[in-house]
């Protein structure tokens, strides 16, 4: 049989589209094989040389066939040495590499620092440096620590400490499996020194801005706690490690336990094995223990800020505050509709602005009695008062009613209309922008602030020049000041309206004190099953 030549023509162009589909189709499948291969290589394979900061590579690979097992029988460890926690200035991380190297020459051990040391660390074989601050000519894996990780667990050390026994690392493996995936997410050895670590309970309000930490009983068999005080090392899974916002944050157990505690996780004190830490105390010179204290304070700080943490509760029963001060602004910023910023957050006042509140609110108190100023609590601060014998947890000022005819008596009032007065305390006081009223500030750095509102009596009901779009904001019958009743307020015995109840239902409608509500429910509702 005779092929045309139109049937010659399509024949080959047949076979030359079949050709064509063929090798795109396998062109397809090398480009596909490579991504696969290179998305493998960026989690295992070793950056080069210069991809870390301090001109060092990174630690063993999990997939070196080189390397012994934790446990004597996997040819890859399990394990990490991390060291974390160290001063530029005076360490011993050298000595703490080749005191885990000498024993355990397959575990990697990571030093990881914010910045280049310097002085630059001098670190044996096998021990690898990590700086965590970015460089604008090193790809992004080179500064993250997730990327420099590779085993099933880390072990976090402290600076100075010493292993003397090779296989107390196995008995903290041995303890955290045998928790079976609970709430112990954590395994911690004591760390032979000084003063012995501490097992603590720790409770994490953000919505109160608080962190307070109470002494934990310690066991026969160990302890199970949130928290730790004192040197100890820690064992974790990576996995856990690095699913944490900030896994690495300073200082690191003030961070870890912050965050694991937020988790529900616990941590197991073990009685043993005890780590030794022959460089006790860690610094030579008074000098440099005071910088490095005063470091530790400085990175306690910025950690609890960035939080969102303005007080911690210590075990002892003292107070640390890392929120606003006379010498600094308040904690927010505008108020908008009623609505402090920190309500969108859902959390209410922070507790160093209800103390400086307390301590205005104290103040105005007195100086108003001291010079026969009739005053009440009005409004909100009212309804604090009855509700909670304190300031509303979520309110950011305080309210008193005066009496418009006793501001002359006071000599901190009466001369306002021209300007404003700081007091010999810090205190200032002004007439405000707003309208006819006054206001008492903490200081002139921070607004936080007591307004007080002149009422004057037209024919038996208690009126005044200036009134605001707040529900609340009304007039009311005199009979209410006659006589003022003695009230419990924000750790002082203040002045309230002689039937609380009925003044309240008046101005916010009846069922308020049962009924708590954010002030701009149309903004922000309040969640009263969080109450």
């Amino acid at each position: 049989m005779r092929i045309s030549f139109c049937q010659a023509l399509l024949t080959g162009a047949i076979i030359l589209n079949l050709l064509i589909l063929y090798y795109v189709s396998r062109a397809q499948q090398q480009m596909m094989d490579k991504r696969k291969e290179l998305g493998r290589g960026t989690r295992k394979a070793s950056l080069p040389a210069s991809s870390l900061g301090g001109g060092l590579g990174v630690l063993i690979g999990a997939g070196d066939p080189g390397v012994g097992g934790v446990e004597g029988h996997s040819r890859t460890p399990r394990v990490t040495v991390l060291l974390r926690e160290f001063e530029n200035f005076e360490n011993y991380v050298g000595d703490v590499a080749n005191s885990f190297l000498r024993q355990r020459p397959e575990l990697p051990f990571l030093a990881v620092s914010d910045t280049s040391p310097y002085p630059p660390l001098v670190l044996p074989d096998g021990a690898r440096l990590l700086v965590l601050s970015p460089s604008p000519d090193q790809p992004p894996q080179a500064h993250r620590p997730e990327f420099h990780v590779q085993t099933e667990f880390v072990l976090l050390v402290p600076d100075g400490v010493e292993l003397e026994q090779p296989r107390a690392v196995e008995r903290l493996i041995r303890e955290l499996e045998g928790e079976g995936g609970g709430p112990v997410r954590l395994v911690a050895a004591p760390v032979l020194a000084r003063s012995a670590v501490q097992c603590l309970h720790l409770r994490v309000n953000l919505r109160e801005w608080t962190a307070t930490y109470s002494p934990a009983a310690s066991g026969s068999s160990g302890s199970v706690c949130t928290a730790l005080q004192g040197d100890a090392v820690v064992l974790i899974r990576t996995e856990d490690l690095f699913n944490l916002s900030v896994p690495l944050g300073r200082p690191l157990f003030s961070s870890l336990f912050v965050q694991t505690a937020l988790r529900g996780w616990k941590v197991k004190l073990l009685e043993s094995p005890c780590f030794s830490a022959n460089h006790r105390p860690l610094f030579s010179s008074a000098h440099n223990q005071w910088k490095a204290d005063t470091r530790l304070k400085e990175a306690t700080g910025q950690l609890m800020r960035s939080f969102g943490l303005r007080r911690l509760m210590l075990p002892e029963g003292k107070e640390q505050w890392y929120g606003c001060s006379k010498e600094t602004p308040r904690c927010f910023g505008t108020v908008h509709d009623d609505t402090p910023d920190y309500l969108y957050l859902d959390r209410w006042t922070p507790p160093c602005c209800l103390r400086a509140l307390r301590e205005t609110t104290k103040y105005v108190v007195n100086i108003l009695e001291s010079s026969g100023v009739r005053y009440w609590l009005e409004g909100g601060t009212l309804l604090g008062a009855v509700r909670h014998q304190d300031i509303i947890p979520w309110d950011y000022d305080v309210d008193l009613g005066i009496y418009l005819e006793d501001i002359p008596n006071c000599d901190h009032l009466k001369n306002l209309d021209s300007g404003s007065l700081v007091d010999a305390n810090g205190y200032v006081w002004e007439r405000a922008v707003e309208g006819d009223f006054y206001r008492v500030q903490y200081s002139e750095a921070n607004h936080l602030h007591v307004d007080l509102w002149p009422f004057y009596s037209r024919n038996g009901v208690m009126t005044k020049d200036t009134w605001t779009e707040h529900k609340q904001d009304t007039e009311f019958p005199e009979h209410f000041l006659q006589p003022l009743v003695p009230m419990t307020f924000a750790g002082i015995t203040a002045y309230g309206p002689n039937n609380h109840r009925a003044f309240l239902e008046l101005k916010f409608g009846e069922g308020v004190i049962e009924n708590p509500q954010y002030p701009n429910p149309a903004k922000k509702r309040l969640d009263r099953s969080k109450l």
